[in-house]
Order: structure tokens, then C-alpha cells, then sequence
């Protein structure tokens, strides 16, 4: 079949003779290497400058030569596996999980979701926020930012999602060229970015990435991009958590956004006491 395959690709390629003026010979008398199909094949497809114009114009009737012999379909490339859901009844059980956003709300339908579970000699992280640009996770050593390791998951102009690496120098992200991050995965889906990705619990000891053995907080973060460079986040004060995270301890952790405090923070509690006072206590 390769064979037979090469010859009809050159015909068309390097010859720019028609499709039915070519001459399919037997199998051990082609004369091309692996190498030159694959060249020959770019030209074609990609349509590189360096094709032969009547190669590229042959470019259909190429398709159709190669599926008619003998009954072989052109070949495709392998399929690509789905990214597997967030797995959320796992939380707090087999991994720590962080929700921001409606009470109730799982990874798909969170403000902001982050999964985290030790995997051998890596930290397996799960992403997801309700954004068309990135969301990310930051490593500090206190609840502010700036010297921070991040990880993002950034969604590129060509609808891929990838994983990257910053360093927030006060409150700019500066990308780290070296990435710790591997099996990365992503996806793009119902307006949200989601991915997956492991690092390593230990590196070496470099100022842009903290090992993860030690406890951290976590700062939350999303927002838009721009040509598949992150901007700035969505909201103001992103959240954070409430105390140092060990990768050690699985909890599950949810955190109200701002359409769900109201009645819950410090100073509205404090407000409604005051009210309440004061109306008791009418007035003289």
C-alpha cells in the first residue's frame, strides 16, 4: 500500500502529470523513501510555497487516487481522546477541592474550580472557570500578590487550551519559559476554559517555583485573553484561601461569591445587629 501510495502521490507532486494519465506500478518497484512521501504529502496539504503549482492544484484528485486502491481509505489521523470530566464526589475523599461561586455548584458550573491529589511524585491539579480566556493558581506565601508561582491554563486563538507558567512580579504576570507542568490536557467547552495537568511535588529550589510539599496559600484567578495572552482578572479582590493549603490533607472547601454574601460576611452581620438595636431601642 505504501507503495502504490508514493507512486500516485509523485505522479501528481513531482511530475504534475493528471490523475488518470498515472501508471500505478508494483509494490517493490517504488523508488521513494518514507521520507520523500512525507515531504511530497506536506506539500500537498499544507499547500507550502515550495509545492509545485499543478501539484497543488492536483491536490483533489490526489485524495481520490489514494482511496481507490485497492479499496484503501486515505489515511486519517488517530482519533482524539475526550477530556474526562471533573470528578467532583471525590472531594474532600481522594483529593482537595476549592469552589467558588453558587452554593451547590460542581466544576461545571462554578464561578471558579480547583482539584488537587498527590500522584506518586506529582501533585495532579484540576482547573475550571467560567471564562473564554484563562484560570490559573497561584502558590504565596501569603494571601496577596505578587512573588507568587503560577500555573495557567491559558485558551489560544486556535480554540487549544494551554498549560503555562508565570511569576507575578507585583501585579504583573510575567511568563517562566521553564514549565514544571506535564500531561497537560485542556479543553474549551460551554464558555469554559478546563484542564488538567501534574507537577512535580519537589523541584529544585529556584525562585519561581516553590515546592509543593510545603503549605501555600492559594490564590484564585481568571479572566479574558487576549491573542492567548492572559489580561487582568475578572474581579477586583480574587479569592484566596482562608489559610495555608497542604497537599497533604484533603478537605473540601467551598467559598461563596459575591452574589452569595450578602447576609453572610462579617460587616453585613454587624449592619443587621446595629438595625436591629437601633429599632428596639426606638427613639425618644
Amino acid at each position: 500500500y505504501s507503495s502504490l501510495l508514493t507512486q500516485c502521490v509523485f505522479s501528481v507532486l513531482l511530475k504534475g502529470e493528471g490523475i488518470h494519465s498515472v501508471s500505478i506500478p508494483k509494490a517493490e518497484e517504488s523508488e521513494f523513501s518514507p521520507l520523500q512521501i512525507f515531504r511530497g504529502i506536506q506539500a500537498c496539504t499544507k499547500s507550502q510555497p515550495s509545492g509545485d503549482p499543478q501539484a497543488l492544484a492536483e491536490c483533489p484528485a490526489l485524495c481520490s487516487c489514494c482511496q481507490s486502491l485497492h479499496g484503501y481509505p486515505f489515511p486519517t489521523a488517530p482519533p482524539v481522546d475526550p477530556f474526562a470530566k471533573i470528578r467532583v464526589d471525590d472531594c474532600g475523599k481522594t483529593k482537595g477541592c476549592f469552589r467558588y461561586g453558587k452554593p451547590g455548584c460542581n466544576a461545571e458550573t462554578c464561578d471558579y474550580f480547583l482539584s488537587y491529589r498527590r500522584i506518586g511524585a506529582d501533585v495532579e491539579f484540576e482547573l475550571s472557570a467560567d471564562t473564554d480566556g484563562w484560570v490559573a493558581v497561584g502558590f504565596s506565601s501569603d494571601k496577596k500578590m505578587g512573588g507568587d508561582d503560577v500555573m495557567a491554563c491559558v485558551h489560544d486563538d486556535n480554540g487549544r487550551v494551554r498549560i503555562q507558567h508565570f511569576y507575578n512580579v507585583g501585579q504583573w504576570a510575567k511568563e517562566i519559559q521553564r514549565n514544571p507542568a506535564r500531561d497537560e490536557e485542556g479543553v474549551f467547552e460551554n464558555n469554559r476554559v478546563t484542564c488538567r495537568f501534574k507537577r512535580p511535588v519537589y523541584v529544585p529550589r529556584e525562585e519561581t517555583i516553590v515546592d509543593l510539599h510545603l503549605s501555600w496559600y492559594y490564590l484564585f484567578a481568571w479572566g479574558p485573553a487576549i491573542q492567548g495572552s492572559i489580561t487582568r482578572h475578572d474581579i477586583d479582590s480574587p479569592p484566596v484561601s482562608e489559610r495555608v493549603v497542604s497537599i497533604y490533607k484533603y478537605e473540601d472547601i467551598f467559598m461563596p461569591s459575591a452574589a452569595y454574601q450578602t447576609f453572610s460576611s462579617p460587616f453585613c452581620l454587624l449592619l443587621i445587629v446595629a438595625l436591629t438595636f437601633y429599632l428596639l431601642m426606638g427613639t425618644p
